[in-house]
Formats: structure tokens, sequence, C-alpha cells
């Protein structure tokens, strides 16, 4: 199906919730602003957004990625919001404050824009909007893609294969660049300059066909 970008006059909720319940099948909240429903077909990790983008340099592939403002959120298999806890003391990151947040069944996040859309003239739309940085695909089942936890994702642990890790070392890298960037500030991160920063970048592997997209 072709995307159709709402015209500048045209309120925004309503075209951007239809995109969202026609071609992916995902459940949303109207608002305004419009919201995606979490612990359905995906839990949300949270972080900040410089260590957000420290992740996004260790592996090519991560199930689809939003930029919200100062945060980043990584889809992750459904459940996982409830295995953060246990699963950082495991790690042993326990008690270490990470600001690293997972948002799981209940739970809301805005909707980022589709790819190839823009904010009409007129609306605040700069900084705050949200945007995908490794967009979902239309017609795919996002689950297939996903990390997640071997405890429900079968024998092999990760949901998306082709590089895509599985909950636990996303979680433990994820905590790592999180650690550093509290104790190494940095500038805050925008789409149009993302870029993997730190050691954590080095140690990327092979480079995945999951590309970056910018709105």
């Amino acid at each position: 199906m072709a995307l159709t970008v709402p015209s500048p006059r045209a309120p925004l909720g309503r075209p951007l919730a239809q995109w969202y319940e026609r071609e992916l099948g995902w459940a949303v909240e109207a608002g305004p602003p419009v919201r995606l429903l979490t612990g359905l077909r995906f839990d949300v990790l949270d972080l900040p957004a410089p260590a957000g983008a420290a992740l996004l340099g260790r592996y090519g592939s991560t199930g689809p990625v939003a930029l919200a403002g100062r945060r980043m959120r990584f889809l992750v298999a459904a459940g996982s919001a409830e295995e953060l806890p246990g699963l950082l003391d495991w790690l042993e990151w326990g008690g270490v404050g990470l600001d690293l947040t997972a948002v799981g069944a209940d739970g809301r996040i805005t909707a980022p824009l589709p790819p190839g859309w823009s904010v009409p003239p007129g609306r605040d739309g700069s900084r705050e909007t949200a945007v995908w940085l490794r967009p979902p695909e239309p017609g795919c089942e996002v689950e297939a893609t996903l990390p997640a936890f071997a405890g429900f994702a079968g024998p092999k642990g990760g949901g998306g294969g082709g590089g895509t890790p599985d909950l636990v070392r996303l979680v433990d890298a994820a905590a790592t660049e999180c650690h550093r960037a509290r104790l190494f500030p940095t500038k805050s991160v925008t789409g149009s300059a993302l870029a993997p920063e730190r050691a954590g970048a080095k140690r990327s592997g092979k480079a995945g066909t999951q590309p970056f997209a910018f709105s």
C-alpha cells in the first residue's frame, strides 16, 4: 500500500492512528497525542538517547527503534518489561542507577511518525516529535524481529535472527551504555545527528541490513 502523507491542513492524529492500525495492525490510543499500546505485540526498553546511540553501534539489527526527545526506545518482546528487574539483578546491575526502564502491560508510548511523514506547518514539531530510527516494516509480523528472553522465545533465545541480540545480551549492553552515559555525559542526540558513541561502537559486530531512517 502506498504511503499517504496527510495534508498540512489535516489533523495529524487520525491519519497517524489509521496508519498504525491498517499498516501494522497495532493497537493505538487516539489521543492527542496518538499513543501505541505496549504489552500486546511488544514491550519497550527506554533509555537515554546517547546510551541508545552507542547501543545501535553495537548491533546492526535490533528490531524497531524510535527516538523521542532525549529518550530512545527499543521494541522488545511482549513480557520483557516484567523480566527487566530480575534480569538486571542477575546481570549484577541491580541497585545501580542506570536510567534504564521498560514499558509493558497497560503501558503507552507516543507514536513515532512513520518514515516519510513530516510535522505539518504550524505545529511544534521538532525535537520532541517521536521518529523511527529503525522503523517497523508494514505487512511484517513485528514479533519475529524483537529481542526476546529465552524463557518465552524458545531454545534459541532471540526472536529475530540476522544479528538481532537476545534480550539478555541487549539488556546487559544497554545497562553498560547507560552507566557510561552517566559517568561521561554527552550532548543530547537528535535524529539528524545520530551517531554511535564511545567504546561500545568499536565492539560492533557485523553490520546488519536494518537501516537508520530519519524523518
